[in-house]
């Protein structure tokens, strides 16, 4: 959705920018050759990989890039480190990258064999293959059916505690394979049932949700007046994150408290600049099928 994003994002003029989910550096790029005012961008990632490759895909803009080892929900810090205490634009494309499906070695994709990993963080001691073989069966259900959405969820953990009583289940390939015995896929399914699964291990190993909902504060909070936030969301349970925190913060959330303390609960801080999310063409969809379920919702600091 980078012309929608781009289209949003030329109606400023923008001096600093954040990029609080890096990549390979597409989305910055496309913002740096459409905004030539920009002074300096701030590319944050977690995955070193990512960082060395957007390094390369934005040489020619060297003098006005800065790329920093982090998450987007302490961006507040790490611009503070740079001196900035306001920008004007600020980005965040959430979930895994293209790029990190395609590396097997990451463990994030069923449809590639590796190990059971779905670190986004490399430092970070939890990974998928302690969930499965470690989380008591409660606590795998509740993983499934609350961050997955899955409705098989009692049958799909009671399958994974019997397997793991005969074999340690490492790699991605064994616990797709174990999913599709367990739920195969009815005629004309068009995803692996596995997917809903991947997508909740994927979620709690690096706390996505939990960093969401804290780096779209902290985003807010950053937002020069006039300054925007786009986020492009991938699944129901971010985009209702996304949606709620920016109601709340446009003065339309739920009023806590009474007289001043329900007030400054009111207040408003953005304008929602999109009623409703925007979806990907039909042409997109059919050039990048992993577009098919993006969301992209905008809002304004006031």
């Amino acid at each position: 959705m980078l012309e929608e994003m781009l289209e949003y994002f030329g109606a400023i003029e923008m001096r600093t920018f954040v990029d609080g989910t890096l990549g390979a550096g597409g989305h910055a790029l496309a913002i740096l050759e459409s905004h030539s005012e920009l002074e300096c961008l701030v590319g944050i990632d977690q995955d070193p990989l990512a960082r060395s490759l957007s390094a390369e895909r934005l040489e020619m803009f060297s003098s006005k890039v800065r790329i920093i080892e982090g998450n987007y929900r302490d961006m507040k810090d790490l611009t503070a480190d740079l001196g900035l205490t306001q920008v004007d634009g600020i980005f965040l494309d959430i979930g895994v990258s293209s790029m990190q499906l395609d590396r097997a070695e990451k463990g994030f994709s069923f449809r590639r064999d590796g190990p059971l990993d779905m670190r986004m963080d490399p430092d970070n001691p939890l990974t998928a293959e302690e969930i499965v073989n470690s989380w008591p069966e409660k606590e795998l259900q509740k993983l499934i059916r609350d961050y997955g959405e899955e409705n098989k969820w009692r049958q799909i953990s009671q399958g994974i505690v019997e397997k793991r009583k005969h074999m340690r289940i490492q790699r991605t390939s064994e616990l797709a394979d174990l999913i599709q015995e367990i739920s195969p896929p009815f005629p004309g399914q068009r995803t692996h049932p596995a997917t809903k699964v991947f997508q909740a291990l994927r979620i709690v190993v690096n706390g996505e949700l939990d960093a969401l909902e804290k780096g779209l504060h902290q985003a807010i909070d950053l937002l020069s007046p006039g300054g925007r936030l786009g986020v492009i969301t991938f699944h129901s349970l971010e985009d209702r994150i996304v949606k709620t925190v920016f109601r709340e913060k446009s003065g339309r959330g739920q009023v806590v408290g009474f007289g001043t303390d329900a007030e400054l609960n009111r207040q408003k801080l953005v304008k929602v600049l999109t009623k409703k999310p925007l979806l990907p063409s039909l042409k997109e969809q059919k050039v990048n099928r992993r577009s098919r379920s993006a969301k992209l919702r905008f809002v304004e600091k006031l």
